[in-house]
């Protein structure tokens, strides 16, 4: 009895593990979005990675590359987190963000952790679909 009991604590607490770092790796990506939203490039630049800092330099170029590459990402009206998964270990957050013209496009966010916390390390759009279909 008493190893089922330590068995069911223990998957618990991996169920809530993951579900804080499902949130926070919502939050971090959401936070970045919201900094876009207000023109923060230089807020927004500290949710990518240090790699990603290092290709951009700047945030300035990092806000122009994502107005000129991500504008979705940029102004979205919607935005909806669907599953994080890890492929060829590392996890990657599934996110569905509409644009102002009703367009639904779907983006990979890859996410790595950092004593700092969750970064973005990289962003594929994986193109426009209807995600009811």
């Amino acid at each position: 009895m008493r190893r089922i009991i330590l068995a069911v604590a223990f998957s618990a607490g991996l169920v809530t593990s993951g579900a804080a770092q499902d949130a926070e790796i919502e939050a971090n990506i959401a936070a970045q979005i919201q900094a876009f939203k207000a023109d923060d490039f230089v807020t927004a630049f500290t949710f990518a990675s240090p790699n990603i800092q290092n290709i951009f330099r700047t945030p300035e170029n990092f806000g122009a590359m994502v107005r000129n590459g991500y504008p979705m990402v940029w102004r979205p009206s919607e935005v909806r987190f669907l599953e994080l998964r890890e492929v060829a270990g590392a996890l990657w957050q599934k996110v569905m963000i509409v644009d102002g013209d009703g367009r639904a496009h779907i983006l990979d966010y890859q996410m790595i952790q950092l004593e700092s916390g969750w970064k973005i390390n990289g962003v594929q759009l994986l193109g426009n679909s209807d995600p009811s279909a």
